[in-house]
């Protein structure tokens, strides 16, 4: 029996501002601003590399504690501009150490972020929008509207925000509750963009904010440890791989054009076989730079060995490893997960063949923190308040 996932509401006070930020800036944006402030030329790189420093390698939210920055540029940057972190709403643990947070931007608009702790890594699951374009039948964030993108500032401060709740920077404790957290000296050392939202919607910022997060002087988290999902947004594919070149997951879940219409419905504007090729010409595509695609083991849908062979032939020649992906139930969701014996003979058939093809372990299903089952709270439990403030939306 499950217990009751701990649970925190607002488990931090409101930090939300009016002032600008400066996370997510790039290196020339923040000397575009420092020159606002009055910062002679020749001082700006050193004033950009300290606040580098402070903001991505010790992250603090407080230009107070920037103790090589002269007092009065302190003073200056704290009446101009904000460090601050989305405001936490909730707060879950659940019973094998996932972490979910409800996270308040600051128009209001909420977004999940969920970290998933192993033995010697921790994976961090992070939004590029609010809600979903995307209406995949099988997603419970599909059936969530798209509201707006998220700033690449918004997206590097879900890492900051789960670094701060972690203790994961430099000297940091970290939470009282350890449960199921890595024993290695970094507890975020993976980030995976499969939280809300279609990443290639949010090209640009996306991309900007994961050149912080790789950034060598900063988060410096290796760009073969992010790894960007997309369900198949075909004409951005080697985009991303010229532009960011991190790793590359394929949300696939079906081998025919049919099924794949209905499951991942953007397939009817970009059929398998163009995202396919897509796959086969990904900038540094390799054996040790596979492309993960990623499937949903349906309860006959798409769990039958004759699927499981039409998928092998389909990616021949493709550098590739297969995730298959126990189905997460949610509320009124029209499917249900593949018996479990179904799953290994679909695997074995996907191995026989020469294909890595581990069974991900369902994580946070107790906290609705498991791949497909993100979707803002807020779209229910405070929907009377914004109607009380007159917003409808």
């Amino acid at each position: 029996m499950l217990t009751a996932p701990a649970i925190s509401e607002a488990a931090s006070p409101s930090r939300g501002t009016a002032l600008p930020s400066l996370i997510g800036l790039n290196r020339e944006a923040l000397a575009e601003h420092l020159a606002v402030l009055g910062v002679p030329d020749k001082q700006q790189r050193m004033r950009v590399g300290q606040l580098w420093n402070w903001m991505y390698v010790r992250g603090v939210d407080d230009f107070e504690r920037m103790s090589n920055v002269a007092k009065g540029l302190r003073e200056q940057l704290a009446e101009s501009y904000s460090l601050a972190r989305p405001e936490i709403v909730s707060e879950q643990v659940s019973q094998d150490g996932t972490r979910k947070w409800l996270l308040r931007l600051k128009d209001g608009r909420e977004v999940e972020t969920v970290y998933i702790p192993e033995d010697d890594r921790g994976t961090l699951c992070i939004s590029s929008q609010v809600g979903c374009t995307l209406t995949c039948s099988f997603c419970h964030t599909g059936t969530q509207r798209l509201v707006r993108n998220l700033e690449a500032g918004e997206i590097v401060a879900q890492v900051m925000l789960a670094r701060d709740r972690l203790g994961d920077w430099p000297g940091a404790e970290g939470p009282e509750d350890k449960t199921g957290l890595p024993n290695a000296d970094r507890k975020i050392t993976n980030v995976v963009l499969m939280g809300m939202g279609e990443p290639l919607y949010n090209f640009d910022g996306v991309r900007d904010a994961m050149a912080i997060v790789a950034d060598g002087e900063g988060i410096s988290l290796s760009k073969r440890r992010i790894t960007l999902s997309t369900s198949g947004v075909v004409p951005e594919i080697p985009r991303w791989g010229e532009e960011a070149g991190t790793m590359l997951a394929i949300s696939l879940h079906a081998v025919r054009d049919d099924l794949r219409n209905e499951l991942v419905p953007i397939n009817k504007k970009w059929p398998i076989a163009d995202l396919l090729e897509a796959c086969r010409n990904y900038p540094g595509l390799s054996n040790a730079k596979r492309i993960t695609f990623e499937y949903v083991m349906l309860d006959g849908i798409n769990d039958s060995i004759a699927d499981a062979k039409e998928l092998v032939r389909l990616l021949a020649k493709i550098p590739a490893k297969i995730n298959l992906i126990p189905f997460n139930p949610w509320p009124g969701s029209p499917y249900e997960c593949s018996d479990w014996d179904q799953i290994e003979k679909f695997a074995d058939v996907v191995n026989r063949a020469g294909y890595a093809s581990p069974v991900r372990t369902p994580r946070g299903r107790d906290i609705m923190a498991a791949c497909g089952q993100l979707k803002s709270a807020s779209v229910k439990l405070r929907a009377s308040q914004r109607a009380a403030a007159g917003d409808v939306s």
